[in-house]
């Protein structure tokens, strides 16, 4: 009988839990434009987020070595600020039949700079962030003028049964840059480090390094370093290039 007991509870309890089980589908992340933004002291900056279906949408800002902090959300149409001080700061705005929301910073200054993500609350609180808008704002007008990169070159350096080839992308702006390296036939990811952007010494002057480690029988295969930058992109194929002096990596 305490057996039996035993079984029924056990019963009853996995019912309970059978019976509260919901079907969640995946969350769909949201579509933001543009990627990059390049601006002016003054001047105003607007992207806009693409969604499946109308939602909530919230809007959050992230600064240099901060977490994201949000903004505002908009539901029914109007705006609530999370800091009441924002509402000339900050716009939102809704397209009136399809899920498509636009958010439009005023007044820039240089503190505007960081990165702004749309977001939507998914199941049970769950946040969803779209790809983000990297904003970059500047005291001095030239920066709008877009500088493709000025110096490109593949290096190589041979190690035991490896080679190593190293991609050097130089000088120019803005800093936001896709660098991929394939062979003949696909995007190559195995083997593949991208480094992280520096500044030249010259102000507003950005350069990048890529390395790919092959095998050393690979030595007369084709690869390739691809760029994209702004409007421009190009593709540097590996060639008997100098090799780099031991260390120098």
């Amino acid at each position: 009988l305490k057996g039996f007991i035993t079984f029924l509870s056990l019963f009853i309890s996995f019912s309970g839990l059978h019976r509260q089980y919901v079907a969640v589908s995946s969350p769909s992340s949201p579509v933001q434009t543009p990627e990059l933004q390049t601006r002016v002291k003054g001047m105003s900056a607007s992207m806009s987020c693409r969604l499946g279906d109308k939602t909530v949408m919230h809007w959050y800002r992230q600064l240099p070595g901060e977490p994201p902090k949000r903004i505002l959300y908009v539901s029914g149409g109007t705006p609530v600020f999370d800091d009441s001080n924002d509402r000339n700061k900050f716009q939102a705005r809704n397209h009136p039949t399809e899920p498509v929301y636009g958010l439009t910073i005023n007044s820039l200054t240089p503190r505007d700079s960081g990165i702004y993500y749309c977001a939507y609350w998914f199941y049970q609180g769950t946040t969803v962030f779209g790809s983000g808008t990297k904003l970059i704002v500047s005291g001095k007008l030239y920066v709008l003028f877009i500088s493709p990169p000025a110096n490109t070159e593949i290096l190589q350096k041979k190690h035991g049964n490896q080679i190593m080839y190293v991609c050097i992308i130089e000088k120019f702006y803005p800093e936001l840059i896709r660098v991929t390296w394939t062979d003949e036939e696909k995007e190559i990811t195995d083997n593949v480090v991208k480094g992280d952007t520096w500044q030249s010494t010259k102000e507003d002057e950005y350069s990048i390094a890529s390395w790919l480690t092959v095998p050393a029988e690979n030595k007369d295969k084709k690869y390739y370093c691809k760029y994209e930058h702004e409007e421009k992109k190009d593709s540097l194929e590996k060639k008997a290039a100098p090799r780099l002096p031991i260390g120098k990596i």
